[in-house]
């Protein structure tokens, strides 16, 4: 089959021929049709420190997806083969601390495809049973294609129990501008969003942000604060990774707010914790993928109500083979989100 490789410890991504991954006994074997471009795989195209310690190459990466069925292990029991499926990516060990408590999405012994394991940028991906999503045939390939970073954007805004509260949102990326109907949809009163790039702070205004602000803007806190009464703001969704932006984003937060941090730094952050957090009495919430699979549920839901829209969000849709081009656009900051798509007639490498 086609796939996009990380052959090596270098910079860059390779389509070449590799063999259809074998399935066991409680696998699915799923023929990918549309894959989404996302940051963690620009991190690891680009090859910067977080990739360089958490990846190993040889890997087939991609892990936002959607396909139909192609096989099934004998012990397959409740997936069919031809079914239209999307997967949790996350492939978790079921019997940790976590996985026994409802935490599945955290286990200690996870292996993420695409990251840890080969994954769906690929003709075909293998996951567990446990992992396969049936999509609902309401809902569209390219939409049903990155249910992984929306349901991050709801994982993200549920966990901060935005409800009646004032929202600034760091960083205006694919999940960042996700966020922002979300954080409507679960009934936030204002929405801030601020980013240094201008095209996709214009996006953020047709999605519902109350206002937006350049990174760069001057007294751009006191500005933030003046509209929440002087306080600053209820809640604060970092989607950035950002130290710049993670430390501007503490200081928008009111006094006993709580900060989501959902973007990975590429590199060390350094903060005045005592300033940031500790005198303010933040609480503060690492978020991690999405909750299994109760966030699947609720992405779903909001997309089939039409509370959720992703359509403005998905700006591009281009034939895999043009993937470098996508890194490209997704690197310039000049794409909201891409799906690649694996079910056309493209030319082979």
């Amino acid at each position: 089959m086609r796939a996009l490789v990380k052959p090596g410890p270098e910079p860059g991504f390779l389509l070449t021929e590799v063999p259809v991954p074998p399935i066991g006994p409680t696998d699915v074997l799923i023929r990918v049709e549309k894959a989404g471009v996302c940051g963690t795989d620009l991190h690891i195209y680009n090859w910067d420190s977080w990739a360089q310690q958490r990846v190993k190459p040889p890997l087939v990466v991609g892990h936002e997806f959607m396909g139909t069925v192609a096989a099934v292990g004998d012990a397959v029991r409740a997936v069919r083969v031809g079914e239209r499926v999307s997967a949790e990516g996350h492939i978790v060990d079921l019997t940790c601390l976590l996985c026994r408590t409802g935490k599945a999405h955290i286990c200690e012994h996870v292996e993420i495809i695409g990251v840890d394991r080969d994954g769906a940028f690929a003709e075909y991906v293998a996951i567990p049973e446990y992992n396969v999503w049936r999509l609902d045939p309401a809902i569209p390939d390219v939409y049903a294609a990155i249910f992984d970073p929306l349901g991050n954007a709801v994982h993200t805004v549920m966990a901060a129990g935005v409800s009646v509260k004032s929202v600034a949102i760091t960083g205006v990326g694919s999940i960042g501008l996700m966020a922002i109907p979300v954080a409507r949809a679960a009934g936030a009163t204002a929405v801030y969003a601020i980013d240094v790039n201008p095209a996709k702070l214009e996006l953020a205004k047709q999605l519902g942000a109350d206002a937006t602000f350049l990174a760069t803007q001057a007294g751009l806190v006191d500005e933030v604060r003046g509209r929440t009464r002087g306080d600053g703001v209820d809640v604060l969704l970092e989607m950035s990774g950002s130290g710049a932006a993670i430390d501007q984003g503490l200081q928008l937060l009111r006094n006993g707010g709580t900060a989501a941090l959902l973007g990975i730094p590429s590199r060390d952050v350094s903060l005045d914790l005592a300033e940031r957090i500790i005198f303010k009495g933040l609480t503060v919430l690492g978020i991690n993928g999405r909750c299994m699979f109760e966030t699947w549920y609720q992405t779903e839901a909001l997309v089939k109500s039409g509370r959720v829209d992703p359509a403005a969000i998905i700006t591009h849709v281009l034939p895999y083979d043009q993937f470098a081009h996508a890194f490209d656009l997704t690197r310039k900051g000049e794409a909201a989100k891409i799906v690649l798509d694996f079910k056309g007639d493209v030319a082979r490498p």
